[in-house]
């Protein structure tokens, strides 16, 4: 089976949604990872904290350069991710609606590169 990164967006500066929201989102997406485990098609998930807690590395005249903040400049942002094991992108599409209905948020579907030989 392919794997495929299902990555949420948020935009940054839009209000935070009411705690009672927040809980509800947590407690789906937490039934949709319990599903995605129990399907075999859980690989790995994971929230970000904002992005201006990243910290961007580059090497330049083989010098190590690191700056703060995200390396791209925009309000969109990934806020969090998950990598499945999909039979075909028609099934990658269906799982990124049910963790769009579980987060509250656009979920974007890339497939990963194929290893050698595959």
């Amino acid at each position: 089976m392919k794997q495929y990164l299902l990555s949420v967006h948020m935009v940054e500066g839009e209000e935070q949604p009411p705690e009672e929201v927040m809980q509800r989102a947590y407690r789906d997406v937490e039934a949709f990872n319990e599903r995605l485990r129990a399907s075999g098609e859980w690989v790995f998930a994971g929230g970000l904290h904002p992005a201006n807690t990243a910290t961007v590395v580059q090497i330049k005249d083989d010098e190590v350069l690191t700056t703060d903040g995200p390396y791209a400049e925009a309000k969109e942002r990934i806020a969090g991710f998950w990598i499945v094991r999909a039979a075909d992108l028609d099934r990658a599409l269906a799982l990124a609606a049910d963790g769009s209905r579980a987060c509250g948020g656009p979920v974007e579907v890339r497939p990963f590169e194929d290893e050698p030989g595959d």
